[in-house]
């Protein structure tokens, strides 16, 4: 019988490649949260890359860059290889847990702090 029409999940089906795209978009919206809360607090002013919306074109430009620069090196680092199930469960934690900070960052009673 062909297991790989009957199961839907075959069992290596992360690889290194798609762990880095995963921990890479955790790393781009830690680096949004980053953004919003550096301009907030005077440090780092983005250009207005679109004059209507000002500033938050600048910063959100920059975020999917670093999202995409964590994302080639990433790739270029894991690719080829089958993670462990362990490390797996922590990239995914570390995911869940970056892109959480970024989305707290982003929200204005955070910004009062500063």
């Amino acid at each position: 019988m062909n297991t790989e029409l009957t199961d839907p999940m075959p069992e290596r089906a992360i690889d290194g490649a798609s762990l880095a795209a995963v921990l890479a978009a955790g790393i781009g919206a830690l680096a949004m949260g980053l953004f919003v809360i550096l301009h907030v607090a005077g440090v780092y002013s983005a250009p207005g890359l679109y004059g209507p919306a000002g500033g938050v074109s600048g910063r959100t430009t920059f975020a999917v860059l670093v999202w995409l620069a964590a994302w080639a090196f990433l790739h270029r680092r894991w690719k080829g290889e089958v993670p462990a199930p362990d490390r797996v469960s922590r990239m995914v934690r570390a995911t869940i847990a970056l892109v959480a900070l970024g989305l707290v960052a982003t929200f204005p009673p955070l910004w009062e702090l500063f």
